[in-house]
């Protein structure tokens, strides 16, 4: 049995990632959500809470991981960040083979990471999608959720290849500064042509 067409959904942060992925989802693609996966990790009794904990003291409470505080110990620091690193992504990696076990059957699946260039995971997927949207409306989207300053904004996109880079390395691109709609049609068009070539490839 031919393993499923595996695809690297990728993006700026404010890009409209999340709105893409359950897109796919809808259509009846299987997404693993890198981010989503680490909450639960990290949250109360979650496998990595006692080993954030050992590294970086006072970062976790009943609750899980305390993500502002945690984010004060890697803000600017990249040996912290590193060795957070250390910790959540060798975990990551192990419920991703696990969600490919368990969708083994599907004709293609989603790998949701943010960092997909970044960190080296393009080697692990068939196929890269990047989601883009203008300049003014990602810092619109970004600088409205609670908590984020213009200091923080320029911090995360000094720590991610700039979206012009992304696009010209990507496979596919599915613009999100457009209506809903039109974003969602271009989703299932991509789908489509994707089944339509493993089909005939196969």
């Amino acid at each position: 049995m031919t393993r499923p067409l595996i695809l690297g959904l990728t993006g700026l942060i404010g890009m409209g990632k999340s709105t893409v992925a359950a897109m796919f989802e809808s259509a009846g693609v299987p997404v693993f959500d890198a981010d989503a996966v680490v909450r639960s990790m990290q949250g109360p009794r979650g496998e990595l809470v006692g080993a954030i904990e050992a590294a970086f003291p006072g970062s976790t409470g009943p609750e899980g991981v305390k993500r502002d505080v945690l984010g004060e110990h890697v803000f600017g620091d990249k040996a912290a960040l590193a060795r957070l690193e250390a910790i959540v992504h060798p975990a990551v990696a192990a419920r991703r083979v696990e969600f490919l076990i368990e969708h083994g059957g599907a004709p293609m699946v989603v790998f949701d990471i943010p960092l997909l260039f970044e960190k080296g995971g393009v080697s692990q997927v068939d196929s890269v999608i990047v989601v883009s949207a203008p300049a003014d409306v990602q810092r619109r989207r970004v600088l409205a959720r609670p908590g984020m300053t213009e200091d923080k904004f320029a911090h995360i996109l000094s720590l991610q290849t700039p979206d012009a880079d992304k696009r010209a390395a990507a496979d596919h691109m599915i613009p999100t500064g457009v209506p809903l709609a039109e974003t969602e049609a271009q989703v299932r068009a991509l789908i489509e042509r994707l089944r339509e070539d493993r089909a005939q490839s196969s």
